[in-house]
């Protein structure tokens, strides 16, 4: 537990944590593009039922004269007259437009084509009968952020961060370019599962990385930072669609950045504290001393031995021996009690926040617009959360994100269809305090689970997210029997979720777990009552001696000791 004293000494925030810090968030820019991605993929450009091949067309109103009206007037999207009427229909529809014998749109469609030129929804057809296959593309893409958090959460534990993060920067540029030019639509899905497990990775490794190399009082900046470049991506993804409509080059253009992720990222330093509870300390002394060269503390580093470091981290050595594996969050009761808890968050987060975004042509505005608006509503939404996180603490960032955003929800849902900008304006303020929780979460799951488990932890905790994620398009289909379930259901999920909060424990100020013995005698439940944790509040002192007791200066290397 001396890493943060190591780290001070070493440089604190210097120069290494500045670069690496910022290159590894880089990615993350493009993250929130793919996630979002099929709102312009596979956006639904205005259709209707193409006439069949010997229909005469060469009239002005021929067209119209095969396409029955709708309640409102409006062309049918997925039937036409199996014969045109005689006459033409008015706007608001005839008599005969009711009576004439229609048919299913047996040879195509013709799509308006002047906001959406080509999506994958006009190239193979994904409507009427075959609108479900949209939203299986976006649910594959989200079974593949579900897989990968699984895997890629394990094997960043046992392989170590920056290898996971390489491969998943890789397979992000391949599958993501591969998924631009797939000949099929199972193709496209097949790439676009892949996409799925690779962002998982990329999101998960980078957290762990950049958490594990900075020091107590700025890991809340470092989450902060990575939420905004997160909001960040969504401007951009905005602009970069507007200005390539067309998918392919859209879906092209948001993965081949991914190659120059790839190549700097082998330049990355692993997690040394990573390497002291893996049982590697030679490693983790050769990413200390390179961080102090970097840093300019090359003195500082010269003091760095082998035998301070056995010194240093004596009981990191000596519990941390083993590797812990996923089934230890269920075998051991004080990781239960944590996997429980962060697993009904991480669902709750999710499932609500996918319910609002993956339908931005639901709000009867500009898709463009739409997009910028909930884009601008994380930059004020995630200070006020950091504000929160820095200065009072997890927990009420937390429970109040979570809890506001279930309120935003169902007061939503109570709001007349026909009030389209308050029903507007409060699904984008649900949808900041779902970005913030998010935020949230990523830094909180993290500073709760020690290093030997970590990135599992966050990895289990992801894969609750995606449930929640692939579930949420299903509890949209409610709306058929009631327009405003969807709303309710979305909003009764956080407002439960948020009495979570009130089980787990406060980490603002304290130092990162890195064994499991560590964990246990920290956060175990006291003699006191079952559940019953350590609280900031109303213990500073004994959070201030068990840091001290955590310091462990730098000593003077065996050849300095000696006078040589």
């Amino acid at each position: 537990m001396a890493f943060n004293d190591l780290l001070k000494q070493l440089g604190d925030i210097g120069r290494f944590q500045q670069i690496q810090v910022t290159l590894v968030i880089l990615p993350l820019l493009l993250m929130s593009s793919h996630n979002t991605l099929q709102n312009f993929t596979a956006a639904i450009p205005t259709h209707h039922c193409r006439p069949p091949a010997h229909a005469n067309l060469s009239e002005d109103g021929e067209l119209e004269a095969w396409l029955p009206r709708d309640r409102q007037g409006r062309p049918e999207s997925c039937l036409r007259f199996t014969s045109p009427p005689w006459g033409f229909p008015v706007a608001n529809g005839t008599e005969a437009n009711s009576t004439e014998a229609t048919e299913p749109c047996t040879d195509g469609w013709i799509y308006d084509n002047s906001t959406f030129p080509s999506t994958i929804v006009t190239e193979w057809d994904l409507v009427c009968s075959h609108r479900a296959l949209r939203q299986l593309a976006q649910s594959l893409y989200m079974v593949g952020v579900l897989l990968g958090g699984t895997i890629f959460g394990c094997l960043g534990d046992r392989l170590g961060r920056q290898k996971m993060l390489i491969l998943s920067h890789l397979q992000m540029a391949v599958s993501g370019v591969c998924a631009a030019f797939a000949p099929s639509f199972p193709i496209y899905c097949t790439f676009r599962l892949l996409s799925g497990m690779a962002a998982s990775g990329i999101v998960l490794n980078s957290v762990t990385l950049n958490l594990e190399w900075m020091p107590i009082h700025t890991r809340a900046h470092v989450g902060a930072l990575a939420g905004y470049v997160f909001s960040l991506g969504q401007f951009v993804l905005a602009g970069v669609a507007y200005a390539v409509p067309q998918w392919r080059h859209l879906q092209l253009l948001v993965s081949v950045p991914f190659f120059a992720f790839f190549i700097y990222s082998w330049f990355f330093i692993e997690s040394a504290r990573w390497y002291a509870s893996s049982g590697r300390l030679d490693l983790a002394l050769k990413a200390l001393k390179r961080v102090a060269q970097i840093n300019g503390k090359q003195d500082e580093g010269a003091k760095l031995s082998m035998e301070v470091l056995q010194s240093s981290l004596q009981k990191e050595l000596t519990l941390g021996k083993g590797q812990a594996s996923a089934i230890e969050l269920l075998r051991c009761p004080t990781l239960r009690h944590l996997f429980l808890c962060l697993s009904m968050l991480w669902f709750a987060t999710s499932f609500a926040y996918y319910g609002l975004v993956m339908d931005l042509q639901g709000f009867g505005v500009s898709i463009y617009l739409i997009q910028v608006i909930f884009g601008a509503v994380d930059l004020p939404a995630k200070l006020v959360c950091f504000l929160v996180i820095n200065h009072l603490g997890r927990r009420p960032a937390q429970l109040a994100s979570l809890l506001l955003a279930g309120i935003c929800l169902l007061v939503n849902g109570l709001i007349p269809q026909d009030q389209s900008i308050v029903r507007t304006s409060l699904a984008v303020l649900g949808k900041g305090c779902l970005a913030s929780s998010f935020n949230c979460i990523f830094l909180y799951t993290g500073e709760l689970y020690p290093t030997m488990i970590r990135q599992t932890g966050l990895g289990m905790g992801n894969t609750m997210a995606r449930v929640g994620s692939i579930i949420s398009p299903l509890v949209s289909m409610t709306a058929e029997l009631f327009p405003s379930m969807p709303l309710f259901i979305y909003g009764t999920v956080p407002v439960v979720a948020s009495i979570v909060t009130a089980f787990l424990p406060e980490t603002l100020g304290y130092p990162l777990p890195d064994t499991m013995q560590d964990m246990k005698n920290r956060w175990a439940p006291t003699q006191r009552g079952a559940g019953t944790y350590p609280r900031r509040r109303g213990r500073p002192q004994r959070r201030q001696q068990e840091q001290q007791k955590q310091m462990v200066p730098l000593q003077a290397s065996a050849r300095e000791r000696n006078g040589l």
